[in-house]
């Protein structure tokens, strides 16, 4: 079969790479297209995935509304010039240009209506299926959504995809058993994010004034960094960040996806930004599993109060990993699943099942 998997943000790299090579594997022709996403681009350069260019992105929401047009007729070109059977991706384009051909499209979600209107309103009616976690609520096209009880980031970081190289420790200068702390300030530049604020850089300085003397501080960063916190940089390739993101003491930051990738890791978490409460699989892993802490910005001085608390927790790393294992028990490995789907689709539409018995073969 011929398939696409459009990349529309860096984590859409790790959310395909296994799925990818899968299908590779048994002789199906896999398409990747990606736009001007230069970490998106630099992880598929290093996990050796072949991509086709679609154009630039744009900041301002008119620029995103104006490009859509462009990168709606490309796709659309591409489905017809590589007879695309399926098409997988997050983006409104894999759907809109799938409405307008033969090409059957999967959505994938994790993000709740409330929080992405304007996907739900322009991309969710055009696609032909939308697969998302089954803590998510999508009050409309029910009969098109395929509901599983996982998250994006075990499509790669579950146990069964996933193994931490301990050799990430020594390129970074950081002994074994050593404390470290990894921090993460994000871009909001997505349409969802007008008007969304994270860390202030007030907040920042007090994060890493408290953190100091408990380990060394590392700083990952989708914006530019302020030339006070350079030292703290990360300087490991990004296809390592997990294995890193694996042995750390703690991660503290304002990045939904960086948060749940610590969550599903069993490591302690704390995020600050204004979608705190109001994304369903983060609000799971922290009501239900005890594995993150979300706070909106206005209530900083609580984050600081659970990181006190957490730094004086004895044995605080052995209780994260049992609090992951009952998540684990839960949840499925979500490649393994989206493998099973798209090769015996269109009957798995009607195979699938919410009962233990057939969630247990992708366990």
């Amino acid at each position: 079969m011929n398939v696409l998997i459009d990349i529309n943000h860096p984590g859409h790299v790790h959310l395909f790479l296994h799925f990818y090579y899968l299908l590779k594997e048994k002789k199906n022709n896999i398409y990747v297209t990606v736009k001007n996403i230069t970490s998106a681009i630099h992880l598929l350069d290093i996990y050796k995935i072949p991509y086709i260019f679609l154009g630039r992105k744009s900041d301002s929401l008119c620029g995103k509304a104006l490009n859509q047009f462009f990168y709606d007729y490309k796709i659309f070109e591409l489905f017809n010039k590589l007879k695309i059977h399926y098409a997988f991706g997050s983006s409104i384009t894999v759907d809109h240009a799938s409405f307008l051909s033969k090409t059957i499209s999967f959505h994938l979600s994790d993000d709740d209506p409330k929080v992405v209107p304007l996907v739900i309103k322009y991309a969710h009616p055009f696609a032909n299926h939308i697969l998302c976690p089954d803590v998510l609520d999508f009050p409309k096209h029910r009969k098109k959504t395929i509901k599983y009880p996982g998250y994006h980031e075990l499509a790669y970081l579950h146990p069964h995809r996933f193994q931490p190289d301990k050799k990430v420790l020594e390129e970074a200068g950081i002994k074994e058993e050593e404390n470290y702390f990894i921090l993460r300030f994000n871009s909001f530049k997505a349409h969802h994010d007008i008007g969304v604020k994270g860390l202030s850089l007030e907040n920042k300085r007090k994060l890493i004034s408290m953190l100091k003397p408990h380990g060394k501080i590392f700083i990952t960063s989708e914006r530019e960094l302020e030339t006070e916190f350079e030292e703290y940089r990360i300087t490991i390739e990004p296809h390592k960040i997990h294995s890193f993101l694996y042995y750390a003491t703690m991660f503290i930051g304002d990045s939904q996806t960086m948060t749940s990738e610590a969550a599903v890791l069993g490591v302690p978490s704390l995020r600050c930004n204004s979608f705190a409460g109001r994304i369903s699989y983060l609000e799971e892993q922290e009501k239900k599993y005890g594995l993150t802490y979300a706070f909106l910005p206005e209530n900083f001085d609580l984050l600081l109060d659970k990181l006190k608390e957490l730094l004086k927790m004895p044995y605080l790393r052995e209780e994260w990993q049992k609090r992951r294992q009952k998540m684990l028990a839960d949840k499925i490995d979500v490649t393994a699943f989206l493998v099973w789907f798209i090769e015996n689709y269109p009957q798995s539409r009607e195979m699938v099942e919410d009962t233990e018995e057939f969630w247990g073969r992708f366990r």
